[in-house]
């Protein structure tokens, strides 16, 4: 079975059909997925911007990341849920969409990004916990964070626009 194929098959089967259809939970689904990807990305973007240097910065990061990432860690989980929803009710729209593919990418690189930056640099945070401005490599890491994640979410908005398909 080719992928466009699965995307197929996925997309008519009845419970993808149904929640496409559904007069109430594709659009609680859909507000779900915005409001905690306002949610994620709120918090993310304040520590990414402490990270950078250009708020809170007389806020440990230690504290602003121990505040701040469960309720980033929440509102991401929800935000995927909803988002595999969303994409369970258009698998092959969104298969054959180009700014999905761009928004996944970005999507994983974002990802790599945190998961370098937590499993290297935030493991010394002790060290440079209280410096008004982080070290060259947090830096970086908060504006790869701000970037990709700007590309995630204009990515996932283009997708109902693109003049391609």
């Amino acid at each position: 079975m080719s992928p466009l194929e699965f995307f197929e098959w996925l997309g008519n089967t009845p419970w993808s059909i149904a929640l496409l259809e559904s007069l109430w939970v594709y659009p609680i689904v859909e507000t779900t997925h915005v409001l905690t990807l306002c949610l994620f990305l709120g918090l993310i973007a304040t520590l990414d911007l402490r990270l950078v240097g250009l708020t809170l910065r007389r806020v440990p990061v230690s504290e602003v990341a121990g505040r701040l990432l469960p309720w980033a860690l929440g509102g991401f989980a929800l935000m995927v849920v909803s988002g595999l929803l969303l994409f369970y009710s258009h698998p092959l729209r969104a298969y054959e969409n180009i700014f999905f593919r761009i928004k996944i990418v970005m999507l994983v690189l974002a990802g790599l990004n945190a998961f370098v930056f937590h499993t290297t640099v935030y493991r010394r945070v002790t060290d440079w916990d209280l410096a008004p401005i982080a070290p060259l490599r947090a830096r970086v890491a908060g504006y790869l964070s701000l970037v990709l994640w700007c590309g995630v979410v204009v990515g996932g908005r283009m997708q109902a626009y693109s003049w391609f398909n």
